[in-house]
């Protein structure tokens, strides 16, 4: 791969389309993990693990945090960059499609653990917008996801709210592109 800056921000595009590595980032940003723990929180085998952790640390999604001798071996802890996804461009529409798939079906993942006490905070919307607004909407959505990120709090801690969040802001054409042929 070419370190051009383009080909890091369509790899990085293609590393979230992953259902998993989306499960990862939303662990990651809690806390640090080994791939041992995270395996452990998702149900999942520690070489699987391994290997997606390794390539959303290669694209530049998770950081690598601590490295620590476990018997005789080295355990190493990433977290995830709450700014990360910020410099991703938006690739290409099989890219985008491909992430919105992936955060559709995580979506869908989700809502089966919906307490249906709690609130729920929900817009959908395909408007037309000054320049402007939509300047301010994507800023607060931004803002948003650091908020969330920056004060993710390890799963189950006292006095905490388990949430989910899926925000995605982009700009549309006005045709409907069809993914089927009539």
């Amino acid at each position: 791969m070419s370190d051009a800056p383009n080909a890091r921000d369509l790899d990085g595009l293609r590393v979230i389309a992953h259902p998993l590595r989306l499960r990862l980032l939303s662990l990651l940003s809690g806390e640090s993990l080994s791939a041992a723990e995270a395996a452990r929180r998702l149900g999942e085998s520690q070489a699987n693990l391994s290997y997606h952790l390794r390539r959303l640390a290669k694209a530049g999604l998770v950081d690598l945090v601590e490295e620590e001798s476990v018997r005789g071996g080295i355990a190493k802890r990433y977290r995830h960059d709450p700014s990360s996804g910020e410099r991703l461009s938006s690739g290409g529409r099989d890219e985008h499609q491909a992430l919105m798939g992936a955060m559709a079906a995580e979506l869908m993942s989700r809502s089966m653990r919906y307490l249906p006490q709690s609130k729920m905070v929900f817009t959908d919307a395909e408007v037309s917008v000054s320049a402007a607004v939509w300047a301010r909407v994507a800023e607060l959505t931004q803002e948003a996801g650091r908020l969330l990120s920056e004060n993710a709090a390890p799963s189950g801690a006292p006095g905490t709210v388990r949430i989910a969040a899926t925000l995605a802001l982009f700009a549309v054409g006005t045709a409907h592109v069809s993914s089927t042929s009539a």
